[in-house]
């Protein structure tokens, strides 16, 4: 015997209302969203030399720095700006969640940005100082920042915010069926 699936429950029960969204579990799936496909594309930014620096920066304080050119740790750099992201989604839902929008995940990237390449890269020697990176790296990773930032706020304030879902639908708030068109 087969159960049937969770809407096919809900529709037979009257229950309406989807469940409702939990912060924390929905911000780690975005962040290693975020952190998948824009690390994606900062990987192909660095193949094709918009930037210079490697995708392994957030492993350079751990390795020698000779290493991290190989696929293995360009691939080990990748899980690592997931992680990041991961937990960048966190402090997102922990600091903003409650502003809706896209500036504000806008402005989240820009200072995630500038944390990472203006202060604690060079602090920790992951990045040369911003003076030695070069135009085209710093255009390049800011942009790609603004953009991941701008993911993972509006994302998470999509979904949070999103009022319009959550109200009943008009057929079961009338009691009547509505006119077919």
């Amino acid at each position: 015997m087969t159960s049937a699936p969770k809407y096919e429950n809900r529709r037979k029960t009257g229950e309406s209302e989807p469940a409702p969204t939990r912060p924390i579990l929905f911000s780690l799936k975005i962040g290693f969203f975020a952190g998948f496909i824009w690390g994606l594309l900062r990987w192909l930014a660095t193949g094709l030399n918009f930037t210079s620096v490697t995708q392994a920066f957030l492993l350079d304080p751990f390795v020698p720095r000779a290493w991290l050119g190989g696929f293995y740790w360009q691939l080990g750099g990748l899980g690592a700006f997931i992680a990041m992201s991961m937990l960048a989604a966190l402090v997102y839902v922990a600091l903003l969640g409650k502003l809706a929008g896209p500036w504000p995940g806008l402005g989240f990237g820009a200072a995630w940005w500038a944390l990472v390449y203006a202060w604690a890269g060079p602090y920790i020697g992951a990045l040369p100082p911003l003076n030695r990176i070069g135009w085209d790296s710093i255009i390049t990773d800011f942009c790609l920042f603004l953009l991941w930032g701008l993911f993972i706020g509006y994302s998470i304030a999509f979904e949070l915010h999103d009022e319009a879902s959550r109200e009943p639908t008009r057929k079961a708030a009338e009691g009547s069926p509505q006119p077919s068109s």
